[in-house]
Formats: structure tokens, C-alpha cells, sequence
């Protein structure tokens, strides 16, 4: 069967006609007025209280369901051009899911179009008046096509990457085996609504619809979670399990295959390794994290034992799940962990041994399980964790003085952290989008997101 597929605006109904506030203000007269108030995580709800999104503070807010969870997801690079603001928008997603049953599992291709932004109103705008009058007329409706590859094994996470103009993926499956996909031919299908229908009729029929992966790696000694492909090195990966193991993958110059180092850098054994990064400037350079407590810079040109350069430690207090290497200012690594801490690296100052972190932020109340820089802004980045939040942060914000003398609830927040997004149950993953200004994607357990805050 395939998965079902839902997606729908998280804002439907909007009152922006000022008569029919009027009427409404005259039919209550005699009730007693609703008074809103920020709220931050972690306050006890009173008795009648709810909480409601404020509208104004997005851009843009859309949600998306897919069947079972999908707990990973990469944003497939496009060629409908870069720096995208105006609306309605469309992006393509690669995600994995996370069924039930381990032969029921899917590799996703997605493509969300028609994603209006959310209208902000003027009181003395005639021209936007009339502009709504026409809006209202069309179709806001969010549309997702999706066209599904059948998965052995829950996915834990999945990278994807265009390898000389040829769209991959590659897929962790909690079976221990590391698949590669040729994405050609779903991004075909979810284009035309005809080929979609001949491909979910092929799906139905055969097995997965026939598709099998285009290079399998079993000589990892377990399952793992770590995955990135390398940006400088076209077709390039590596993976981490969690025994401890990093293998560094090498395409094929001839052929659509991988030569794959059977030796594998283990100096975080047996602990498992639980994210990688390429850098974005050195093409032999890779950083990964790991439940020891530590980062490790490594040279992939170095033989095993000798390829682990810096480490990083001695800020975490429990594991770290999650890193992201900042693509404009390449000296700087955020990680973040089970102990809900955001560290800050300076690659500058690291050492063989130890090093500290340049900043830390205790914001979160549960362990963070994603974190990304911004793709074109070199201070902001964002996190997110199993405390239900999505929190954007800028460290080029200072403290104000003037503000800090307020006793008011939101004083005690980090002035670098500019915006707390909610909605979602054990968010697992956010990703920026690289063409589309601010715009984010994040999935959880409850389903994916997809917004842009006033605040980037």
C-alpha cells in the first residue's frame, strides 16, 4: 500500500474584513474580553487558557503529514533559481520514514508547491484591500506529490546530494546497511500528474515499483545514525555507526559505484558516532561527534590510527547527538546535546587533547537532537529537541542594558535567541532552505513543518 499523504495550511481561516470585527465586538459586548499574552515554555497553562499561534509573527506556515514519521529528511537542490521570496513557493524533499513494521518503509520524494505565505494586514493600505479581493479568488490550497521507493528497514537518517547533475540519496537503514538511490525518475513522476499515476500503478503492482538501490554498503558492524556527503568531493560520503566506526566512501570515476575503505577511523570505539560533517572549505577535512563527549576533526588522507588531528571536549555533559560547520565563517562548529546545551567551537583554538567552546546556551529543557547554521547568514543558526521547540538564534545580538532592567519574564531569555517556534510533538530534524530565503522545514514525530518567522 502506499503511505498516506496529507498536507493542508496550519492557517485556513482568516477574518480580515473590518465590519465583521465590529459585528463581533457588538455581539459580545457582555463577555468577558480575551487577553493574549506571550507565552514561554515550560509556564503552567491556567484554567482556560489555550495557546494560539500569532499569525503575525510568520511569513509563512504550512504542515504536512506523511503516514508513519519521518524522523530524517534532506532538502533536494532545485533549478527554480535561488534567493526565492515571492509566494506561493515550491521546494522538493528526499525523507525516510519510520513504519511500524521494518518492510513497510519508504523513501519519500516530495515536492510542495503553491505554499502561500500568510497575509499581514494594513489598516491604511486601499492596494492591499484590492489585492485580497483577488487573493481570495484563487486556490491557496498547499499541493505535495509524492512518489514513494520501498525501504528495507526504518530509516534512520538520509542525505542527498546532486552528483554531476545526477540526484542522490543515501539512506541509513536501522538493518545496518547503507543504500544509495538514483532520484531521477521520481522527481520525473511528481512533475506530471500522469507519470505519477503510471508510478504509484508500477508501485502497487511490483515490488516497490521494481526500484532497486544503485550501490549497497553492508560492512558497517551495525546500525547508525551519521551521514553527510562531501562538498567538495562530488559523490563522496561518509557514514558512522554505533559501534564507533567512520567509513569514507570514494565514487567511482567510471561507474555509478564506491570504493569504500574496509578500514574504518574508530578513535570514538565503542561509543557510537552520532553525526559527520564535511568541511566546507577543506575537501579532506571531516568533524564528528559522538555519545563519548567529544567532536573529533579528522584528515581523511591519514591512515586510521593517525587520521584524528582535534578534539574537542569538556563542555557536555552527556552525549552529543548533533554538529553543523558553518558554510560562511568555516571556523565555527555548533553541536548540541543530550544535555540540552548549545556549545559554540572555535576550530582556531582547539587542540589534540581539549579545547572549550567559545559560548554556550542552556535553552532547551530536553536533549537537542538537530541544529544547522543558516545557509547565507554567518551568525545565525538554528536548534531543535525534544522539549517540542525550534529555537533561532543570532550571535551577533548583544544584551541591552536598558531592557535587561525590565523585571519581565523574557529578560531572562538569551538575547541571542531571536525566535521559539512550537507546534510540533519530539521534533527530530530542521533544515534552512538554501533557496528560499529563511524559509525552514522541520519534522517530528507529529508530522513536518514548513515556515519563515518575521525574525529571518
Amino acid at each position: 500500500m502506499e503511505p498516506i499523504i496529507k498536507m493542508e495550511g496550519i492557517i485556513k481561516d482568516e477574518i480580515d474584513n473590518d465590519d465583521r470585527l465590529k459585528e463581533d465586538e457588538n455581539d459580545n459586548e457582555n463577555e468577558e474580553k480575551t487577553i493574549s499574552k506571550v507565552y514561554l515554555p515550560g509556564q503552567i497553562l491556567e484554567e482556560g487558557e489555550e495557546l494560539v499561534v500569532d499569525k503575525s509573527a510568520y511569513r509563512l506556515l504550512h504542515q504536512a503529514q506523511s503516514g508513519a514519521p519521518c524522523l530524517s529528511f534532506d532538502i533536494l537542490p532545485d533549478d527554480l533559481g535561488n534567493s526565492r521570496e515571492n509566494y506561493p513557493i515550491t521546494m522538493y524533499i528526499v525523507a525516510g520514514t519510520q513504519a511500524a513494521h521494518a518492510h513497510v518503509n519508504n523513501v519519500l520524494v516530495m515536492k510542495m508547491s503553491n505554499l502561500h505565505g500568510i497575509k499581514q494586514h494594513s489598516e491604511d493600505s486601499e492596494s492591499e484591500e484590492s489585492n485580497d479581493s483577488e487573493d481570495e479568488s484563487e486556490d491557496c490550497n498547499p499541493v505535495m506529490s509524492v512518489a514513494p521507493i520501498r525501504h528495507q528497514g526504518c530509516i534512520n537518517r538520509i542525505r542527498c546530494a546532486k552528483v554531476y547533475e545526477v540526484p542522490l540519496a543515501a539512506s541509513w537503514s536501522e538493518l545496518g546497511r547503507v543504500n544509495i538511490w538514483d532520484l531521477r525518475e521520481q522527481l520525473n513522476a511528481i512533475e506530471n500528474p500522469a507519470l505519477l499515476a503510471t508510478y504509484r500503478n508500477k508501485y502497487n503492482k511490483e515490488k516497490g515499483g521494481g526500484v532497486t538501490p544503485l550501490f549497497t554498503f553492508k560492512g558497517h558492524l551495525s546500525e547508525g545514525f551519521a551521514l553527510d556527503w562531501s562538498p567538495m568531493k562530488p559523490g563522496n560520503l561518509a557514514s558512522g555507526d554505533c559501534k564507533g566506526n567512520i567509513h569514507i566512501w570514494q565514487i567511482g570515476t567510471d561507474s555509478p559505484t564506491w570504493q569504500i575503505d574496509q578500514r574504518p577511523f574508530n578513535s570514538h570505539a565503542p561509543h557510537s558516532v552520532e553525526d559527520l560533517q564535511w568541511s566546507p572549505c577543506e575537501k579532506d577535512v571531516l568533524a564528528s561527534c559522538s555519545v563519548d563527549k567529544t567532536i573529533k576533526i579528522w584528515d581523511t588522507r591519514a591512515s586510521p590510527h593517525k587520521a584524528c588531528m582535534l578534539t574537542a571536549s569538556g563542555a557536555h555533559q552527556a552525549d552529543i547527538n548533533v554538529i553543523s560547520w558553518s558554510r560562511i565563517e568555516s571556523r565555527f562548529i555548533v553541536s548540541g546535546g543530550d544535555d540540552g546545551l548549545l556549545c559554540i567551537w572555535d576550530l582556531r583554538l582547539l587542540s589534540s587533547s581539549r579545547a572549550d567552546p567559545i559560548a554556550t546556551f542552556k535553552h532547551h529543557t530536553a536533549p537537542v537532537t538537530t541544529v544547522e547554521w543558516h545557509p547565507t547568514e554567518s551568525t545565525v543558526f538554528a536548534s531543535g529537541g525534544a522539549d517540542n521547540q525550534i529555537a533561532q538564534w543570532d550571535l551577533s545580538v548583544e544584551t541591552d542594558c536598558l531592557e535587561t532592567e525590565q523585571n519581565d519574564e523574557l529578560t531572562k531569555l538569551p538575547p541571542q535567541l531571536l525566535f521559539i517556534h512550537q507546534g510540533q510533538s519530539d521534533i527530530k530534524e530542521l533544515h534552512w532552505h538554501p533557496q528560499c530565503p529563511g524559509t525552514m522545514i522541520s519534522t517530528a514525530h507529529s508530522g513536518f513543518n514548513i515556515f519563515r518567522t518575521i525574525s529571518v
